[in-house]
């Protein structure tokens, strides 16, 4: 019985090791590095420069189906789609912007 519960015991601290180790290789991995905060006008610049880029990409794919050098019509529509999108986003975002602006401009000092 002494042998049964030291060989019971091994087994079992060997177990924890096992998941302990685990545990850290998987709490190391969800671990996300902390990126450098960007202020308000970098990320405003960043989202119309890639709202600036899906319309030129939307252009060029127009000119490209117009003048028959493809032929993807599905594609096509997808880019239309997302530049729209962006646009309409762009839209919202802007007139949310201005809101607040008005807003803050009526506050009293």
């Amino acid at each position: 019985m002494v042998i049964k519960s030291v060989a019971i015991n091994a087994y079992q601290n060997a177990m924890d090791l096992r998941r302990r180790s685990v545990d850290n290789t998987v709490a190391k991995q969800l671990q996300k590095p902390q990126a450098p905060v960007e202020g308000f006008n970098d990320t405003l610049k960043e989202s119309l420069t890639k709202v600036n880029n899906l319309e030129a990409e939307k252009r060029t794919m127009i000119e490209e189906f117009a003048s028959g050098k493809t032929q993807n019509v599905h594609e096509l529509m997808i880019t239309m789609q997302k530049a729209g999108l962006a646009m309409q986003m762009t839209g919202a975002v802007r007139s949310k912007i201005m809101t607040s602006y008005k807003e803050i401009m009526q506050m009293p000092f």
